[in-house]
């Protein structure tokens, strides 16, 4: 809260303490003992096979005259849950994040998967696009391809200064809203998500090539094969981040011994023959060269740094120092690709390969150098391994972007949360969702990809260089003017291609990814506007609190603690039969949660107020809002170190149930009701999963007290 807040809600609990019974009256009135237990600890709780929950060993609860209960715990959920639980392991403790931080070893192959494995079809791609002018296309392939790599080296330099200015993580978003306004940053998040999508279709695209080039006859069975990786891929990245690199890692590594094995078995055949070019079979001449070839063959080589971004943006995934190991990581990743690239490109120059339509250059070259043997087979299966698997650089990137999305108020709220497996599930989800959808209307082909694939990604690369030259210019610390060349250097070249690539690229499907930023700048500034009106209308006004009514100044007599349970539990005819409880469950202190507390407070029944903490540190902010609002109602904070909100708000009502199956309780929630219906997915739906869990027990009410937006 500001200090406007601070100062209505004193106001407020002043108001409140006019018209109230005191706080004592009403902790008398509680007809049992709030403080049930606890979750356990880490090292107490068991490992996790089924349901949203962590098994808790039996809960130690005290009831109402001081004696020691235990309760079970909820019932065995459905069998899809345990398959669930099965599939994607037990859920983590948050302190389990220290634990599932990456060295440099898990982390270069983990975020470097998709610029290294982009050394696959980069080359090609510039070929692809210089073959069209024949035999003397083909001889600019040296000098494009030096231009790539002066190109990969400049903003490799320029993503270190990033990673030094921002060491908690600095991807285009961050740099270019901080330093060039939310509109920049909007549109830097917009062509890094973009990105993601596709790298993911086109890796994938590009391991099913590699795949049919060694098998032609699973050719038809292409979008079949993708699609089932991205469920593979969906499956791994879910368990969490650890798991995921221990997945991912042997692919990638094995990857860069087989590009390694192939340009030195490939450069010594060359010097056998002094290093003398092969020529390259005669091509039909389709376009005269001409500066828009040569600007699109570099647009199209240049896809080869796609994912250079990846690390910079992950900082906060590496082990401590973080920035320093990242921008080591940086340092190797830029170094690989470099003689990756430059290697292939001089192999294909020297054995006069060209692509063809049913063999990739890759397979090309490795058939001259080892033939059909194993040598062909492990490059083959090495290649399609590590593309197929190099789309797990965006299942990191992806989710994160979006939470700053989410947190910055310009995405649903629910690609905040962490799942069970400290995995931002719901972005997963999501991407695997837009990249399968993506890579079945595109048929799985990487030419017809890779035209929308350059624009995104050079659009971020610009927007962060750019930013990070305003951020020199305005620190001027140690160094800075080398920092700032470093960057600009970086951001005139990426502006270059991001030119070439919208131009030359329009027509043949860049537009589509333009129209995906403009549509995505639309969708993301229509939500910020409806959470920023919310966040108004739900703002704290003295004059706006709704208090209880001076006639029901305290609850009524109190219910007998521990009374005796009956046989009918539900045999109540007469209203003195009915003993009541009000639970109000809220978050934060806004408008929404007062009117809810003068509700309950306004039906002279004792009231309990719980609140679900996920950290120590929000537990310790809440209390004190609480006690500056005058602490008038009993208050029980229930520490959830799993992250969850709903379950262990389920969990403490069933408790409270268990041990005093006699009282009737109601449950009061806050709800934000929305004036359109689009709108309804970017809150809460809190009362309806509560009332799905527990409508099996009886004498348990959920009711919300409804609070407009008004728009």
């Amino acid at each position: 809260m500001n200090e406007e807040q601070v100062r209505a809600l004193r106001r407020v609990g002043r108001a409140w303490g006019r018209v109230s019974a005191q706080p004592a009256v009403w902790r008398r009135a509680l007809p049992l003992e709030p403080d049930v237990g606890r979750f356990p600890v880490t090292a107490e709780a068991a490992p996790a096979w089924f349901g949203r929950l962590v098994p808790l060993p039996p809960l130690r609860t005290r009831a109402g005259d001081g004696r020691t209960a235990v309760e079970q715990g909820a019932p065995v959920p459905p069998a899809a849950s345990r398959a669930r639980r099965v599939l994607l392991g037990a859920p983590l403790a948050s302190s389990a994040f220290v634990t599932e931080r990456m060295r440099k070893l898990v982390a270069l192959p983990v975020l470097s998967a998709d610029a290294l494995s982009s050394v696959a079809y980069g080359p090609e791609a510039m070929l692809a696009v210089l073959v069209l002018a024949g035999t003397v296309g083909l001889g600019y392939s040296l000098p494009v391809a030096a231009v790539i790599v002066l190109l990969m080296l400049a903003v490799g330099l320029s993503y270190r200064q990033t990673i030094r200015a921002y060491p908690h993580g600095g991807g285009s978003y961050i740099v270019a809203g901080d330093n060039l306004g939310p509109v920049p940053g909007l549109v830097a998040a917009a062509g890094l998500l973009t990105d993601y999508v596709l790298t993911v279709a086109v890796s994938i695209a590009s391991g099913v090539a590699a795949i049919t080039s060694a098998l032609p006859g699973l050719t038809p069975w292409r979008v079949p094969l993708g699609v089932a990786v991205i469920l593979v891929l969906l499956a791994g990245n879910l368990r969490g981040i650890r798991q995921a690199g221990a997945l991912f890692a042997a692919p990638t590594y094995a990857f860069v011994v087989a590009m390694g094995a192939l340009i030195a078995f490939g450069l010594v055949d060359a010097a056998r023959g002094g290093f003398a070019a092969a020529p390259a079979p005669r091509v039909p001449v389709a376009e005269a060269v001409g500066l828009l070839l040569i600007t699109r063959a570099f647009s199209s080589g240049a896809t080869a740094m796609t994912g250079i971004e990846a690390i910079s943006n992950a900082v906060p995934a590496f082990r401590p120092v973080e920035w320093r190991n990242a921008r080591t990581t940086l340092t190797w990743m830029v170094g690989l690709l470099i003689t990756m690239f430059a290697g292939i490109v001089v192999l294909s120059h020297l054995a006069g390969v060209v692509p063809r339509a049913q063999e990739t250059v890759l397979s090309q070259l490795a058939h001259l150098a080892f033939g059909q043997g194993w040598g062909y087979v492990y490059v083959q299966a090495a290649t399609a391994a590590v593309l197929l698997l190099a789309a797990n650089t965006a299942y990191n990137d992806f989710p994160r972007v979006l939470s700053l999305l989410a947190r910055d108020d310009y995405a649903p709220k629910v690609f905040l949360r962490l799942g069970d497996r400290l995995a931002y599930s719901n972005s997963i989800v999501l991407l695997s969702l837009a990249a399968a959808a993506v890579y079945v209307a595109f048929d799985g082909r990487t030419g017809a990809l890779i035209p929308l694939y350059a624009v995104g990604v050079f659009l971020a690369f610009t927007l962060s260089q750019t930013g990070m030259v305003v951020h020199w210019w305005r620190r001027r610390d140690a160094h800075w003017r080398k920092s700032l060349v470093f960057n600009a250097t970086g951001a005139v070249l990426s502006g270059l291609v991001l030119l070439t690539a919208g131009l030359s690229k329009f027509t043949s499907g860049a537009w589509v990814a333009l129209i995906a930023i403009a549509l995505f700048l639309w969708v993301t500034t229509r939500i910020q506007r409806h959470y920023a009106i919310a966040r108004e209308a739900l703002r704290l006004r003295p004059h706006a609190v709704d208090i209880p009514a001076a006639t029901g100044t305290g609850p009524l007599a109190p219910a007998v603690r521990g009374g005796g349970a009956r046989e009918d539990l539900e045999a109540e005819e007469i209203p003195e039969e009915v003993h009541h409880l009000s639970v109000v469950a809220i978050a934060t202190l806004d408008l929404a949660a007062m009117r809810t507390l003068a509700y309950a407070a306004s039906l002279a029944q004792p009231v309990l107020t719980v609140h679900i903490s996920t950290t120590d540190e929000e537990a310790r902010r809440f209390r004190a809002y609480w006690e500056l609002w005058g602490d008038h109602l009993p208050l029980q904070i229930v520490l959830s170190p799993y992250r969850a909100v709903v379950a262990p708000l389920v969990h403490y009502i069933e408790t409270l149930h268990r041990l005093h199956p006699d009282l009737t309780l109601t449950v009061l929630l806050p709800e934000v009701v929305t004036r359109r219906r689009r709108h309804r997915f970017l809150h809460s739906r809190t009362a309806t999963r509560l009332r799905r869990a527990l409508r099996r027990l009886p004498k348990i009410v959920i009711t919300t007290v409804p609070f407009h937006l008004p728009t």
